[in-house]
């Protein structure tokens, strides 16, 4: 009998060993009061987690608190610890294994419980670490990473990335619970772990509260092996607003906040940078059971939904989604693009010299709703996504929703002259390049437009205000040393006779003293930057659209980008061409995921076509090069523009005298919108030059959205605008009607800013070509010149003279075009001071 007595003590003990340490070992003196707020909060928490202990611990714990018993409740909740951190008075951590079960739930973070007795009393943020933890991904470039605001993933880090990592590890900080320590003597946390994997997985778990803080012989970690249950498989059933199969973007999330699959477990499709995934009608995703939230929508011209799911405790499970439109602009005839989008560099992975498949794109392409998406091979990637280039559309496309693969120079060639996207090509070798980005590529832009235009692409250069930004102290520098010519340190106004200046001599004389100081010339750049347009002349020191004036002299340039980066900028470039009478059009792109890594389509052409059952990739290209189209968000839409029944790119109209001209448009706003600067909603804190660039956040990341409100809609004649409308943001069509007066040759658009633009149409009086203005054409020979001065030495020794001879032949025609325009250089200057 004592024999089986004392066999019964010692299995009790052994129950009551905490991997090496007894429960009672594990129980220290610590004060009722607070140690009772502690626990009451991690109960909270536990409760709102969806992961309550039992009710009748739950009884026993809470009379406990009441009564203040700390031993009590030490006895009580030491057994649901999974790990016992604790802090020597050095401040050194050591690690052990708990009493509660380590099980988890595959694709779902699983709350433990984590006691910390601290004996230094330090008060700092408690960090869970494992070499098991982290991303499984490598590729996004710091420079990406923080446009983005997306550096708390850490995917800056490529040498870190692994592809064995199945943990990720959080302390749940959010009220009621706290991120520091309190500095009591115990207390009880509560971490995160999620797992990729299911079955039996053995992690490493250690504590950080500071640097170098782990206990001697590595005891700041323990090894813990954990039995995961499996995920649910949850198969999308995903219906258009019409009833047909098709793709969308979804986003899953905890009432924590946690979004599913976590990011930095993310291989392709699914991109790490992005919060949502993509699926296609019947694809499956793996969820935690449990309540979810699914935001679901197919790009911006579908209603953005939301509604709770719940996921069952079971092997599988289908859920149904029916995506609504607020906006269909193919029963209007146009056809969304992006041609501008990447597979590879910036932030792809399997890492940029590589990148995603075809099969990946499409996806991202489908689920935005784009009827065209233009995937460009580019310098980091060129060697491995050249391999899906083909003269046509990827064999992915469908109807109406096509992918075609080819080229910008970008990192390699001519990238130092702006980079070019080049579209439709039927071959992407350029001549004696020998399939390399290495050699024979021209190291200006002309050429290479050239040889896309010969077999018959369509031309455009991309994030076109890279490089167009104004720098208001080097403007006036430059400024001062040309004309300063008695080098007093002012411009006197005999002096500026021959300047072309961002504002009038008067405006910018703010003490009226007959002389301009430098720092009266840098507000003068610093205000004129803030309108549309302005003659400030730029930096040209960027990738933007920076030999646009040479290669529209040279005749091969079709497009300039736009709805990406800041728009004034964008904008301002494209005017003062159209001023000069050169028929560009404007295009719109994102550069995803270099410029924006939000979504594919960000900024969006609008192509018309017509009625088609089926897009001819072709044709589509053709009428992007002849401005049958409008450049938006997708948020806002001019699905009917025409001045005297002529629509954009479809023909000029002629009138034999000055008089009126007839405008009908039918717009439309979205009712809901991102609140970001891209959308011109918010002005960013350095001021509305940089309203609707989605390159930079410039305000911390939000998912909010805005109610619709009102647009000005606004008649756009030779750059100024000349009539406005005020319209309802409400999801509906609007129909406009204008009449305007015309006295000379101009071009009309119509626009929103900074969403929407139409391209133009020309009206020609008495057959006279369009010379809007003097001081359009002094500007762009300005831009040249600063252009050679800036990045002419990029230029290779070879080519230069040549190159030397189209900028100087491209000067003498914008010479020519200022002859033959009418002296608006003052008229031109006090608009921007309006």
């Amino acid at each position: 009998m004592s024999r089986l007595v004392t066999c019964f003590l010692c299995l009790f003990a052994l129950a009551a060993t905490v991997r090496g340490q007894t429960a009672v070992e594990l129980r220290v003196p610590v004060e009722g009061q607070p140690l009772s707020a502690n626990v009451t909060r991690v109960l909270q928490a536990l409760q709102f987690l969806g992961t309550p202990l039992s009710s009748d611990t739950s009884k026993e714990i809470e009379a406990a608190a009441q009564a203040g018993d700390a031993d009590r409740l030490q006895d009580l909740l030491d057994p649901h610890v999974l790990l016992a951190v604790t802090i020597n008075p050095e401040s050194r951590v050591k690690v052990q294994r708990g009493l509660a079960e380590a099980r988890l739930q595959q694709a779902g973070f699983t709350p433990v419980l984590v006691k910390i007795i601290n004996h230094s009393t330090l008060t700092r943020e408690v960090r869970a670490v494992s070499p098991q933890s982290g991303q499984v991904y490598a590729g996004m470039t710091q420079l990406s990473a923080e446009r983005m605001q997306r550096t708390h993933l850490r995917e800056t880090l490529d040498k870190s990335a692994a592809a064995g990592r199945f943990l990720e590890l959080e302390m749940y900080s959010r009220p009621p619970m706290t991120p520091n320590l309190s500095g009591l003597a115990a207390e009880y946390a509560i971490a995160l772990i999620y797992s990729s994997e299911s079955g039996r997985r053995e992690a490493t778990i250690g504590f950080e509260v500071g640097q170098g803080n782990q206990d001697l012989g590595f005891r700041g970690e323990a090894p813990v092996l954990f039995d995961i249950q499996p995920a649910v498989q949850v198969r999308l059933r995903v219906k258009d607003h019409d009833g047909t199969p098709t793709a969308a973007r979804f986003i899953f999330r905890d009432e924590a906040g946690h979004v599913f699959p976590p990011q930095a477990k993310r291989l392709a499709p699914d991109f790490y940078f992005q919060p949502q995934i993509y699926r296609r009608d019947g694809d499956v995703v793996l969820l935690p059971p449990g309540r979810l939230t699914m935001q679901y929508d197919r790009g911006p011209e579908y209603r953005q939904l939301r509604r709770d799911v719940t996921i069952p405790s079971r092997a599988s499970a289908e859920v149904e989604v029916k995506l609504e439109r607020w906006i269909n602009p193919m029963e209007y005839g146009f056809y969304s693009g992006d041609h501008h989008i990447h597979g590879a560099g910036c932030a792809h992975y399997t890492s940029p010299t590589e990148g995603v498949t075809p099969e990946d794109m499409f996806l991202q392409v489908n689920g935005e709703g784009l009827n065209v998406g233009c995937v460009l091979t580019w310098g980091p990637c060129f060697d491995y996504q050249r391999r899906f280039f083909t003269p046509a559309v990827h064999q992915l496309s469908g109807p109406l929703s096509v992918m075609k693969y080819d080229l910008e120079i970008s990192g390699f060639g001519s990238e130092a002259l702006g980079h070019v996207c080049l579209l439709n090509l039927k071959d992407q070798t350029y001549p004696g390049s020998d399939g390399t980005k290495i050699k024979g590529w021209p190291t200006w832009t002309t050429p290479v437009m050239k040889w896309a235009k010969a077999q018959g692409a369509v031309t455009g250069y991309a994030h076109s205000a890279s490089g167009l930004e104004i720098d208001a102290r080097s403007a006036t520098k430059r400024l001062s040393t040309r004309f300063d010519t008695n080098h007093d340190g002012l411009l006197a106004r005999a002096e500026c006779a021959g300047a072309l200046l961002p504002l009038p001599f008067d405006t910018i004389d703010t003490d009226h003293d007959g002389a301009l100081t430098e720092s009266e010339l840098a507000a003068a750049h610093d205000r004129a930057a803030e309108q549309l347009p302005n003659l400030a002349v730029p930096q040209m020191n960027g990738v933007g659209a920076m030999e646009i004036c040479v290669s529209m002299a040279a005749g091969v340039c079709d497009f300039i980008s736009a709805m990406d980066t800041p728009r004034i900028a964008e904008w301002n470039m494209w005017y003062h061409l159209l001023n000069c009478g050169f028929p560009l059009k404007v295009s719109g792109e994102t550069d995803f995921p270099c410029m924006s890594g939000e979504r594919v389509g960000q900024g969006r052409v609008y192509v018309h076509l017509g009625t088609v059952t089926r897009i001819d990739f072709g044709s589509w290209c053709n009428a992007l090069a002849k401005g049958r189209s409008y450049v938006s968000d997708g948020f806002a839409h001019a699905l009917d523009f025409r001045v005297n029944d002529i629509a954009p790119g479809y023909d000029d109209l002629h009138l034999t005298a000055p008089g009126q001209v007839r405008i009908r448009a039918t717009v439309a706003f979205a009712p809901e919108l991102p609140r970001a600067v891209a959308y011109g909603v918010i002005v960013p804190p350095d001021g509305k030059r940089f309203v609707g660039d989605t390159v930079t956040l410039h305000r911390p990341r939000t998912d909010e959205v805005m109610p619709g409100g009102r647009r000005l809609v606004e008649i756009v004649v030779n750059g100024k605008s000349v009539a406005t409308k005020e319209v309802l943001a409400d999801g509906h069509a609007h129909d406009l009607r204008f009449d305007i007066q015309i006295d000379k040759s101009s071009w009309i658009a119509l626009r929103h800013f900074p969403q929407l633009h139409t391209n133009p149409v020309n009206v020609l009086v008495g057959g006279k070509p369009i010379r809007a203005s003097r001081s359009s054409a002094l500007w762009c020979i300005e831009t040249i010149e600063q252009l050679w001065r800036a990045r002419g030495n990029k230029i290779a020794d070879a080519e230069r003279a040549e190159a030397r001879g189209t900028f100087d032949e491209a000067i003498e025609k914008f010479r020519r075009i200022a002859q033959e325009a009418p002296n608006d250089t003052e008229e031109q200057a006090h608009a921007a001071t309006r």
